[in-house]
This record gives structure tokens, sequence and C-alpha cells, in this order.
């Protein structure tokens, strides 16, 4: 081929790829690769867009080739990394990146993939250091500010991390992706409202972005004034714009119709760590019976913890995707093809895996445990749940999935080891009682405060200790004072508490509660589980949906229904009543963690035995449903 023949080729290549129709490109390439196999150009061209697709072999074999030719490619050498850290080589990705930026140094776009290679690595110190210097280097660059602001939310510098989105937007206003940093940073730091708005003006240029959906839904389950109702109807608008926008899988999972074998199960979750949802998973899986089930575990983030290192003896393989692209990983899982596919996610996850879920990667698919909603998604088959947390009648109907009432609460409590013992309750030392909430801060609605108002009108000289990221942030706290002034909370009433480094810390400023106030709507579940463990009663009040219900199981099933609230005057007379009885505080913080051991709570074998008839009995009904239509 000759040579202008083939730069005609390649400029048809290129105009294809550059309009994301990367199949037509691919096969252009794929010509130019058989006519001039040793071209840089072409080498290079056909690697990006392999790792575009997804194709990670292909894509560091061409790019591998292509940068053998040309090693002055500062370009070419970072996009190889980037496969190379996809594919989960990740030394080779960092030697390689350092490599470039230390032969080429005013490289702004190497130093900032560099921070990436490292904040996968869990190193977000070095990388912070690596963006400061990308954004030096070209200050004008969107791009840069918006990779330093996401980092920056990764170590909790929510301030910074804003400014970092405003600097992306002030150097380009038409880079939509620096709106969407900034929604989620506004997110990050409990502007709920404001982080909504900017969710949707985002969406509006990119309707398409799964990721912001899922975020903005997310964000509106902490909004008093969005029904249930409203909140269905969103997340069934997500799963039809994820139907719509997603290409029909090359081929549906198959498996053998045998309703007793052993079935594979796979767990797809971010939280495969030191995380509130592994304190729920950690007791189902050690016990999950082993001859019956075979255990695949995806984690989808870039620490491993001892937690994780807990976790990894259950399974049969642990893989760790979270590099990996949404076609990577769904090659992944369907070369593995399990027959059950579990979410933990939903729409909370840093990584939103729901649109492979609506892919079909396995026969059954399951949400359970991390999200307090449907996923909306047609694909989803059920969500695994209790009837006190979703009673029979409306909450079926709030659901896209098949919700499966499998046991009489739908979490199972791991205590941490390290958790302290109950000590007396603090009213006996300081003549006063102390209310206490450790909730999430996005939890504290105005309705949670105007709550809080009345119990400590109620109860003269009591107080509220609350505790929660961003809390030791004077500007964050005088957000909070604006709102508790306004709901008629007084301030001087109020002490705030950072969040602590370890667990054994967190559990014992229990120490400094007499009685926990849950929130509303949006009710806490580990905190929940915390704080009776430490032996503290715990208010809350019942709602018209599954996150406004969370505390209602539990109680319940700690042997507390006294403690839930039918109204917000039962609220108060319930907070009132614990406050002014100190010896029933007190034999409170003696017995209920003996109380909570002999609860289905801490049942982690029958709760593992029926996780595991759940489980089957969804794997039965779909070998029923295939064999009718067969």
């Amino acid at each position: 081929m000759s040579p202008q023949k083939l730069q005609t080729l390649l400029r048809e290549a290129v105009a294809h790829h550059r309009a994301g129709r990367l199949a037509e490109a691919e096969e252009i390439y794929r010509q130019a690769r058989a006519a001039a196999p040793k071209q840089f150009e072409v080498l290079h061209l056909s690697g990006l867009a392999a790792y575009q697709q997804g194709r990670l072999e292909d894509a560091i074999e061409w790019l591998t080739h292509a940068h053998r030719l040309d090693r002055s490619s500062a370009v070419c050498a970072m996009r190889l990394a980037l496969a190379q850290l996809a594919s989960g080589r990740v030394a080779e990705a960092e030697e390689l990146l350092r490599k470039t930026v230390a032969r080429k140094p005013d490289f702004h776009e190497g130093w900032d993939n560099l921070a990436y290679c490292l904040k996968t690595q869990d190193r977000l110190a070095e990388a912070v250091a690596c963006h400061e210097k990308a954004v030096a280097l070209k200050p004008g660059h969107a791009v840069g500010w918006f990779n330093f602001g996401l980092t920056l939310s990764l170590l909790g510098r929510e301030a910074e991390a804003l400014a970092c989105h405003e600097r992306a937007l002030a150097a380009d206003p038409n880079y939509a992706m620096a709106r969407y940093g900034r929604a989620q940073a506004l997110h990050q730091a409990h502007r709920l409202e404001e982080a909504v708005a900017d969710y949707g003006r985002f969406l509006e240029l990119k309707p398409d972005h799964h990721e912001a959906r899922s975020y903005r839904l997310f964000a509106l389950h902490n909004l008093d004034d969005v029904s249930p109702e409203q909140l269905f109807a969103e997340h069934v608008a997500y799963g039809r714009a994820v139907a719509a926008s997603t290409p029909a899988a090359a081929f549906m999972p198959t498996a053998t119709r045998d309703p007793a074998r052993r079935l594979r199960v796979a767990v797809l979750s971010p939280d495969l760590r030191a995380h509130s949802c592994a304190y729920f998973l950690e007791p189902l899986l050690h016990h999950l019976d082993r001859e019956s089930f075979e255990l695949y575990l995806y984690h989808d983030h870039f620490r491993e913890d001892a937690v994780s290192q807990r976790l990894k003896p259950h399974a049969a393989v642990w893989r760790n995707v979270i590099r990996q692209p949404g076609p990577a990983l769904e090659k992944i899982i369907r070369v593995d093809a399990p027959d059950i596919l579990i979410d933990l996610a939903g729409h909370t996850g840093m990584t939103n895996r729901l649109p492979l879920f609506a892919r079909r990667l396995a026969p059954v698919q399951i949400t359970y445990l991390g999200y307090p909603n449907t996923t909306g998604l047609a694909a989803m088959d059920y969500r695994f749940t209790d009837e006190l947390a979703d009673p029979v009648g409306i909450a079926d109907r709030l659901a896209t999935e098949t919700l499966v009432r499998f046991a009489p609460t739908a979490w199972t409590y791991q205590p941490p080891a390290e958790a302290p013992e109950p000590g007396e309750p603090p009213c006996a030392r300081r003549g006063s009682v102390t209310f206490g909430c450790f909730n999430n801060l996005a939890k504290i609605s105005d309705a949670t405060i105007a709550l809080w108002a009345r119990v400590l009108a109620a109860v003269p000289d009591s107080r509220l200790l609350l505790k929660g990221r961003g809390l030791g942030d004077e500007a964050v706290r005088a957000r909070y004072l604006a709102r508790f002034a306004r709901l008629g909370l007084p301030a001087a009433r109020v002490e705030w508490l950072e969040r602590t480094a370890g667990t054994a810390e967190h559990l014992a400023l229990y120490g400094r509660v007499d009685v926990a106030l849950d929130t509303f709507r949006y009710h806490g579940t580990t905190t929940t589980c915390e704080a009776l463990w430490m032996g503290v009663p715990v208010v809350t009040l019942a709602g018209d949906s599954h996150m406004a219900r969370v505390g209602v199981s539990l109680l319940n099933a700690a042997g507390h229904p006294d403690w839930i609230a039918r109204d917000a005057d039962d609220y108060v007379r319930i907070a009132s009543n614990l406050a002014a009885d100190p010896a029933q505080l007190a034999l409170t913080r003696r017995t209920l963690r003996t109380a909570l051991k002999q609860s289905p709570l801490l049942d982690h074998a029958g709760q593992a035995a029926r996780f595991g008839a759940a489980l089957r009995s969804c794997w039965a009904a779909w070998c029923a449903r295939t064999a009718a239509a067969a």
C-alpha cells in the first residue's frame, strides 16, 4: 500500500474514531495493520481503540509495539501505562509513567495519570503531590483540576475538592465533568439541594451518564419533600434510560436447570473492606454452606484491608476489579459464569456497575444490603429484605424487583472485636441527659432537626452530641448552626465531634451518650446496631418506605419495639421517658448486649441458612420458569 493510500485510510479511521464509531474505526485499523505492521501511528491508534473497547490484551500488544518504535512519544507511553493499569499490571504502569515524566517533566497529563495510578493503590498523599505538579504545569487544564478534586474527595477534603471543581469550571465553563465533580463535592459536603441541582444541570448536558443519575438518586433520599412514589418514578426512569442506551448483550447466560445442584454465587461490591456493609455480609459468608454454594467475590475498590483479608478465605475466587472498565469486567464475569450475581451497592457505588446488570450477566440477579431502595432495573430479579422494612403491599408496588423477605430481619450484625464493654450511662455522672446521633450527616434533614428541637425542649438541661465527618470544620458547623437556629434547635446545647480514626475510639464515644436519636426519614443501620451493642437505647420513627423502616426492623429484632415511634409526638414521648429513668438506662447498659447475642441480629448461622435458602428458592424459580418456557 502506498504511503498516500495509507494516510487516506488512517484519516478515514480517525474520523470514525473521533465520532465514537469504534467498530468502524477498528475495521480500518485492521486493514492498515495488515498493510503496515510496523507503522507507529497505525499501532498507536489501534491500541487506543482496543483500550477504549476494553480489549486490554490487544491494547497492550499494539501499544507496546508502538512504544518500542517511538519511545519519545509520551502520549503513547501514557496510554500503554493506562492499559497495563486496567489489566492489573500496576507496578509496570507506575514504572512506565515515572519514566515518562522523568523523560518529559513538563508532561502535565503524565503527572495526572501517575496520580491516578497511585490513587488506585491507596497512596493518596503521593497522588496529591502529582496532581499539584499537573495543575502547576497547566493551570488552565480543566481535566487536571477535575481529577485533583476527585482525589481530594477521597481524602475527605471537601472544601478543597469543591474549589478544584470550580477552578475546572472557570478554566472551561463548557467542561461538563467539572459540573459533575462539583455536584459530587457538594454531595459529600452534605449540601444536598445544591448537589441535586448540579447533578440535574450535568444530566441536561450528558443524559446518558448513568453514574451521575445514580448519585442523584442517592442524594434524593435525603430531601424531605421527595415522596416514596416520586423516588420510585425516578428509579424507573433510571432503568429506562439505561435500557435505552445499553446495547443488547451479545449472548445471554445459560446454566444447567437443576434446582438442587451446587450453585456458583458471585458478589459484586465496592465494600468488601472496612465498611458498614462488611459488618453485615461477613457473618453470612462465614456460615454459608460451602457444599451448596461456591462463592466468587468481586471487590470493586482500590483499598484492600484486614476485613478484605478475612473475606478472601470464604471465596473460591477473589478478584479486585476496580481497574476494569465495564466491557472488560463484563467479559470476566461471563467467563466465570455465576448462576447468581448479587449487587451490594445499588446506586451508592464509587463506580456504577448497574448498567452491567442491565445486560444480564447471570441467570439470577439480586440486589441486597447496600442501598435502601429499588434499582429500577428490569433485569434485577430480586431484592432481599424483610417484612418490617418492606411491608407486603405498598413496598411491592415501589420496587421493580420481586421482594424476597427471607428472615425476621434482613440484617446480620457482626460486632467489631475491638468494641469496649458498655459503661454506666453518663447521666449518672453529669446529672443531665445527653442525646446523641452518629449517623451520616447527610441524613440530618430539616424534619430531623425540628424533631430533635422538640426532644431537647421536652427534657430540660439535656444536650445533643453529634459526630460525623466534617464537623471539625468551622464552615461546616456554621452551616448546621444556621439550620438549627432556623428550626428552633438551640446551638448552645449541641456538641460537635469529628470522625475518629479507629473503630474502638468511635464506639467508646457511646460512653458519652445516654439515648441515641435516629434520623428521619433516612434511618441509621450500622450506627443503630453499634449503639445497641454499646448498651444505648435508640429512638426511631417509623415511616412509609424502606429507608424509614430500617430502624423498625432492627429494634424489633433487638426485642425493643417500645423504642419505635408512630409519629413525632410519640418520638418525643419515648425519648423523654427514657431520659427520665436513669435506673432503667443503667439496667439497659448492663443487659442489652447479652440480649442482642440471643436475637436474630446475631444469629449468624441461622441467618446464613435463611439467606442460603432464599438463594436456592430464587434459583429454583428460575429453573421452573425456563423449563416452562422451553
